[in-house]
Parts: structure tokens; sequence; C-alpha cells
């Protein structure tokens, strides 16, 4: 019955192989052909699983190709020829990138994003500009790139808690970048206690109605933090966003643990009475695009920008408008600002702080709200970046320097040096045998009253440089043809004119018209015989 029993066939082999996807069926039991007299349908199943497999590596790398492609296209989206780099301080949760996608300066110039946060950012300035390198993570790789930026948009704290890359600014402002806020703007954001004191300045002139500042002391340092005239207060340490070093002290003795911390870390504070808020209002200006948001705090955190809570878009009123416009005009103007409210249950308004361009962009028009930004980047980037000036008058002074100009003849004596490569092909003529340039009709015989007129005309020159430079011109090209072909220096003519003017011009271009003739004639006669 053993006998009976017949092995499995090749093309149930082939079939349990190839149900195996991509995997060949290697095992030792399958290393033989179970029919001799059927290799054929052996190899075919091969072939075509050799066939399935290349068909799907083909594809593959055809999706992998076309993906690749699509994102270097998109990625890059500018010229590298004629295009502008906008640095965007940001981090990864936006792409402003696309903001800018397909936008142009005037001449044609696009615009080139590089996005990534100060801590991935160093700087090196000179004269010239600021240079910046980055190095960020792309998708789990290290991308690393090296640029001067053009413009730059600030859109990240430039110092917050255990955070102070100042450095980073003081470069970009050593090397002249423009920057939405403006880079002077941004460094007097960089303690709070420096903002608030221009806020109060303007609270003094508008009054306390106009501009209800909430009430705030200032200490610049622990030692004088005894008590505070009313309890409970919010204790404000050092320079901080976002609720981070902001403390809620509701008796003397909290107070005075919080002043041995600020005495640990060395540092100035701030103390103003807390205000229990119904809610909080964020007014927000970009350019002349105004919005005011009410926030309300559903969670219970007295810090009413942490925590769970309701956003709701409100109207802007004439007097948050007078608020916003008055304050963006500090430090020189600021085109992108918010101003911080708190309403009490008492319904009064408090303005407790200020934010620059790195304010955050609350609700359902955050897109809406980036927009306005980059039309308002555009427009800066249009009136400070004048790439076609620069670039274009460097490319004039590059080509001007490889040739002479069209017009440089007609300027006089800085055109005097172009006159002496023409008679170069004839010299090279000399030596070997090529054909010559063409020669005019009559060169035995040039016309002598242009050298008349030019020695006339430096004659009535005052200064030395002026009259000996004009007939330096016809001498060089005449001692340039019979240094070419008898060897005599090119420069003696115009040097023995030069000493000849001194006494007598007339009598030294006399000789210097018979020393041309005659070198034109040996020349000519080298050339082509005895004329």
């Amino acid at each position: 019955m053993g006998s009976g029993t017949a092995p499995p066939s090749a093309a149930s082999t082939a079939s349990a192989g190839s149900s195996g996807d991509l995997s060949l069926n290697l095992r030792g039991g399958s290393r033989g052909t179970s029919a001799p007299s059927s290799p054929a349908k052996s190899r075919e199943s091969l072939l075509q699983r050799v066939q399935s497999l290349t068909g799907a590596a083909r594809d593959q790398g055809a999706n992998l190709l076309g993906s690749v492609t699509s994102v270097a296209s998109v990625g890059r989206g500018y010229n590298r020829d004629r295009c502008v780099t906008l640095l965007v301080v940001d981090d990864q949760n936006t792409d402003w990138s696309k903001y800018f996608r397909g936008r142009r300066l005037p001449g044609e110039w696009d615009i080139r994003v590089e996005q990534a946060e100060f801590k991935e950012l160093t700087v090196t300035a000179s004269s010239d500009g600021a240079n910046v390198s980055m190095a960020v993570y792309r998708g789990g790789t290290k991308v690393t790139r090296c640029f001067k930026p053009d413009f730059v948009l600030v859109r990240q704290n430039v110092r917050d808690a255990g955070a102070d890359h100042r450095a980073l600014l003081l470069g970009l402002k050593f090397g002249g970048v423009p920057s939405i806020n403006s880079l002077n703007s941004i460094y007097h954001f960089q303690d709070r206690p420096w903002v608030f004191g221009h806020l109060l300045q303007l609270q003094r002139r508008l009054g306390r109605e106009n501009f209800p500042l909430i009430e705030q002391t200032y200490y610049h340092n622990h030692t004088d933090m005894v008590s505070a005239a009313k309890f409970p207060v919010v204790i404000k340490i050092g320079h901080a966003h976002s609720g981070v070093a902001k403390v809620k002290v509701d008796s003397l003795a909290d107070f005075q643990d919080i002043a041995g911390v600020v005495a640990m870390l060395g540092t100035y504070c701030t103390v103003e009475p807390y205000i229990d808020a119904k809610y909080d209002i964020h007014i927000q200006k970009i350019g002349n695009n105004y919005k005011a948001f009410m926030r309300k705090s559903i969670s219970g955190n007295w810090k009413t920008n942490q925590g769970s809570a309701m956003l709701e878009a409100i109207g802007m009123n004439d007097r948050y408008k007078m608020w916003i416009d008055e304050v963006s005009e500090i430090f020189g103007g600021l085109e992108v600002c918010a101003l911080e409210l708190v309403v009490g249950k008492d319904g009064r308004e408090h303005i407790i702080e200020l934010n620059d361009s790195a304010t955050s962009f609350m609700g359902d028009s955050q897109e809406e709200d980036r927009r306005h930004l980059a039309e308002l980047v555009l427009q800066r980037m249009q009136s400070v970046c004048r790439p076609g000036i620069t670039k274009t008058t460097s490319r004039s002074s590059v080509s001007g320097s490889g040739a002479a100009s069209p017009e440089e003849p007609a300027r006089g004596p800085p055109g005097a040096p172009a006159a002496a490569p023409p008679p170069a092909p004839l010299a090279a003529a000399a030596s070997i045998d090529r054909p010559l340039p063409p020669i005019p009709a009559e060169p035995s015989q040039p016309p002598p009253p242009p050298l008349a007129r030019r020695d006339s005309q430096a004659s009535q020159s005052s200064t030395v440089s002026s009259t000996s430079a004009a007939p330096s011109a016809g001498s060089a090209a005449s001692g340039a043809v019979a240094g070419a072909a008898s060897g005599a220096p090119s420069g003696s003519a115009s040097a023995r004119g030069g000493f000849a003017r001194q006494g007598s011009l007339s009598a030294a271009l006399t000789e210097d018209a018979e020393d041309t003739m005659k070198n034109l004639r040996k020349t000519f006669a080298g050339i082509f015989g005895d004329m």
C-alpha cells in the first residue's frame, strides 16, 4: 500500500509555493522534481513566481520614486537662482511654506521658506549679513542646512522658563535682518516688567479710566518681600509664558515661602492682586485686522489660560480698538500684538499683559489669522527686500570687469586701455599661420585730425594726468603693433611722447605719427612681403 502512494505532483508543489507570496519553497523534500517527465511545468511555475516578484518590486519602486519626486517638487517650489529666503521661527505644528507657495516678489523672485525653532538654529553675522545654520528632524531624519535669511518671521518666544535665545536675536540684529515684529521691539519684550513699565506710561497719558491697567508691585529681589497689602495675590517670578512661574498666594506664610524661592532663584518678581475672574478677553491685531475673543474657564482652574475653557468670538468695540491701537505704537510699532484682559465678577476690566508676534492664535479663525499674517509678511518683504537691485548691480559689476562696455570709449580716459587689445590678433598672426582679421584698405595713412583734436583737448586741461591720458590711446595701439612685429616695447612711444609734451606737444605728435607709419609699414612688409 505504501508503494501505491504517489508523491505530490509538480503542479501542487507550485501552487503551494505560490501561496506563500514572494517566498520560494527551498525545503529539503522539494529540491528534486517529482515527475521527471514534466520539467516544463516546474520551470513555468518558477518563471511565473519570478515575474510576479519582479512586477511587485517594479511597482513598489515606481510608487516610491513618484512619491519622492512629488515631495521634492513640492518641498522646493522655488527657483534657486532667483529667490529670497524667509526664515520662520516656529514649531512644526504649522507648515508656513504653504502660505507662500507660488507667491513672488516684484521681478519674479520666488520665496524660499525655511522653518525651525530657536533651539535648532545657530547664527553667525558680519557686516555682510547673518548666516544661519539649521539642524531639524523631518520624519526621523536629521536635516542640516545653511542659508542667509533675507527676512524673519518670529512666532516663538525668544525667552521662556528654562530657555534663553537672546544670543540668536543679537546675531540677527548684527546681520541687519528685517523681521516681523521688528527685532528692536522683540528685544524689548524679553522682560515682563520692562513691558509693563511702558504700559504704565501709557496709562499715565490716557488715564486710569481709559486704560484700566491692573495694580502691580515690582521687587528686584527677595529682600523687600515682607508682606502684601491684601491677600490673595498672584506672584509672577522672572520671565515666563503660558502660566509658568505664576503662583497664587493666600496667606502671609505662603508669601514668605515664595520669597525664599525667589531668593533661591536669584531673580526679580512682580506681585498683583488676585482677580476672581468671570472670563478673560484676548484682543489681537495683525496689521489692519482686528479680532477679540472671550474665554471662560469650565475646569475651575484659577489660571484661565489653562485647563478646559469655552472660547467665543466677540465684537471689536471702539474701546478695545483704542487700547490695541495705542499699545501697538510702543517700541517703534508692533505689527502683530495681543492684549490680555481679565474681567472680574464685579464686571471690572483689568489689563494684565501685552504679547508680541509670538502670540497664540485662537478659535476657528486660526487659519484665517495665519493667512493675514502671511500677507503682512509678503507686503513687508516687498518693501524691504530688493533682491533685483543688489544682485543686478553685482552681476553688472562682474560683467563689466570682464569686458569693456560699449560706452567706455566715449568716456575718454577710462576707455584708453581698451584700445590696446585690437592689434593683438595681428601679433598672433605674425607668429603662426592663421587667417588674419579684416585689415583696413589703407592702413598706412591713418587720418591725423583725430589725434590733433585729442591733443588740443588734452592741452586745455590743467592736470598732468588728463594731458598724458588722451594721446596714450593712439600711441599704445601703434606700440602694440610695432612691438608684436619688431619686438620693440609697446610703451616706448607713449613714454617718449609724455616727455616731449612738456617741451612741445606739436613736435611730439609729428614724431609719433612718423614712428607709427614706419612701424606699420615694417609690420605689413614682414607679413605680406614688400609692398
